[in-house]
């Protein structure tokens, strides 16, 4: 019986082995606790639906931008009740709260502090440098399962067109933290906006490069384009306090107002990462064809061809709107913006969308956007995490479906843009080709990627008049503005794009390093002032070589140093 003790002891090893073993099976999940899987069960508790809608009314408090210039509301509507909220409650049983609300210019601040306090909104709407702070402060819910689960086939069809971009930019040690969105590249080209009935009462013709520029923005002023008597009119717009002097690598899009066009027809790419002479990474607001821009921008302030309340305007858009400006610089859905209320003010403001300046070859070569430029995020610990998701699906489901003249689509809420690259090319093209009968509406049906084609081809004949070739404005029924704003913005706003070789820039990166985690704030605020002061003269031109030097000093060497590695990988 000597053989017992050895037995006993080998069966409770075994015993030992199994169980280790089931436990840690039970964390087999991609290495997570129960607790974890604890919670992913809580994200799909319910059948994964995209657009299910819920039994029980549940909340959600969200942070919102409203922007106080937009009075596209309706009677009675308010940014908390209109088309679009109620939409989301009828279809997803979902009521929407406000924990915060910023204007355009305050939004970014709002989200910081939420960060910097830790009293997030249930979901809100975020930039790539606050997408990081969010993580690395464990602010924020996992969205892995969410996204796999709950992201419309729709969505996910355009997320993947980016091929791989947009979900790679919310990807965190494997896991999706943020719905990533994708917008058409369209966004990211700023064309020139000219007020062309401007241009035939002066007996002008448009400009193509930037001596010719300065020639009919200088006969804008000094002409009495508007033929009120008076002299108060503007040559040029230049940024307000919410929009920049150009867009840049981490806000690429969309910037109203600045000066992007000057900028690119010299060559100069300041705010974005550039190949340089030697092969290397270097940061294009430091490079002399940036002293060259900003040197004919000044000489263009001090001789009145600029607004000269750039910069500490709040909203340049009311002197567009109010028929006291003759061009500014934007992009394609400037409809969208100012130039629904300038028309409804003025019929006859021909507003028209150019792919100028030239550079000295006669090329146009504007810089180029990323696909991707703002996430969703979800507080942690939030327990309807999907139902960010929810709302954003059914705003590609349905958008087709809303009237923009009674509520502009910022109104919707955690609104993101989701679009193909391509989408309004093919939008133009698509109108251009039902207007000139060589196709049918029906043509496009089948295009669900396009969310708005649809709609677009089927309506194009209720605001646009013959000639169908001449998009000037009185060749438009502006009764509908809802309509026309969607449909200018194609014919208008994208169809230089269409009709122009375009030879755009890119950016090497259009994300943050390590280092500008710390130090890019007061690099950019040290770039702005200066480049602004430099602009309006109260800063010598030679100021730009001394900002050089405190930007290379102040961490921009290796800021440099780490953008290399970035570009390497």
């Amino acid at each position: 019986m000597r053989f017992r003790q050895p037995l006993l002891l080998l069966f409770l090893l075994v015993v030992c082995l199994l169980v280790a073993c089931a436990e840690n099976s039970s964390t087999k999940d991609g290495g997570k606790s129960e607790s974890e899987n604890e919670n992913e069960n809580e994200v799909s508790s319910e059948p994964a639906d995209p657009f299910g809608k819920y039994d029980e009314t549940i909340t959600i408090a969200i942070g919102q931008e409203v922007d106080p210039s937009d009075t596209s509301l309706q009677d009675g509507d308010t940014p908390l009740d209109n088309q679009y909220t109620r939409h989301v409650e009828e279809h997803l049983n979902i009521k929407v709260e406000h924990a915060f609300t910023a204007s355009p210019s305050n939004y970014d601040q709002k989200v910081s502090l939420a960060i910097a306090g830790n009293d997030l909104p249930d979901a809100m709407v975020v930039g790539p440098v606050e997408l990081r702070q969010l993580v690395e402060a464990d602010q924020i819910a996992d969205l892995t399962k969410v996204y796999e689960n709950y992201a419309s086939p729709a969505i996910k069809e355009i997320i993947d067109s980016t091929d791989g971009v947009a979900l790679d930019n919310v990807t965190f040690d494997g896991k999706i933290m943020a719905i990533p969105n994708s917008q058409a590249g369209a966004d990211g080209v700023h064309n020139l906006w000219i007020r062309k009935d401007w241009l035939d009462k002066l007996e002008l013709e448009v400009p193509k490069t930037i001596e010719e520029l300065k020639k009919v923005t200088k006969a804008f002023v000094e002409q009495d384009p508007d033929g009120n008597g008076k002299d108060d009119t503007i040559g040029l717009a230049g940024p307000d306090t919410s929009n920049k002097l150009y867009a840049n690598f981490i806000e690429s899009t969309n910037n109203l107002y600045g000066f992007d066009g000057i900028f690119s027809a010299l060559h100069s790419y300041p705010g974005y990462w550039l190949k340089g002479e030697d092969g290397k990474p270097v940061y294009g607001s430091i490079l002399p064809e940036t002293k060259e821009a900003l040197s004919v921008l000044r000489d263009m302030y001090s001789e009145g061809l600029i607004d000269q309340e750039m910069g500490v305007r709040e909203d340049s858009g009311e002197s567009i709107i109010s028929g006291k400006t003759g061009m500014f610089f934007g992009p394609f859905w400037m409809p969208y913006a100012s130039l629904t209320d300038a028309v409804k003010n003025d019929p006859e403001a021909n507003w028209q969308s150019y792919a100028l300046p030239l550079d000295a070859n006669g090329d146009f070569t504007p810089h180029l956007s990323t696909t991707t430029t703002q996430y969703v995020v979800v507080r942690k610990d939030y327990e309807h995490p999907e139902a960010a998701m929810k709302i954003l699906n059914n705003l590609l489901a349905h958008e087709s479906e809303f009237d923009p003249s009674k509520g502009g689509p910022g109104f919707y809420p955690l609104r993101l843009v989701y679009a193909p690259a391509d989408e309004m090319e093919v939008t133009t093209v698509a109108l251009r080709e039902v207007l000139a009968g060589t196709k049918e509406p029906s043509d496009f049906y089948d295009m669900p990627a396009y969310k708005l084609l649809k709609s677009d081809v089927d309506t194009i004949h209720d605001v646009k008049l013959e000639p169908y070739d001449n998009t000037d404005i009185q060749y438009w029924d502006l009764d509908n503005l809802g309509q026309w704003t969607r449909a200018y913005s194609a014919l208008v706003g994208t169809a230089p794009l269409v009709d122009t070789e375009i030879k755009g820039v890119k950016s090497l990166i259009y994300s943050q390093t390590e280092t500008m985690e710390n130090r890019w704030v007061n690099l950019k605020k040290l770039e702005d002032e200066v480049f602004l002061k430099i602009i309006m003269g109260t800063e010598p031109l030679d100021a730009f070589d001394q900002f050089v030097k405190n930007w290379e000093k102040q961490g921009g060497e290796q800021i440099t140093e780490e953008v290399a590695e970035v570009v390497s990988e």
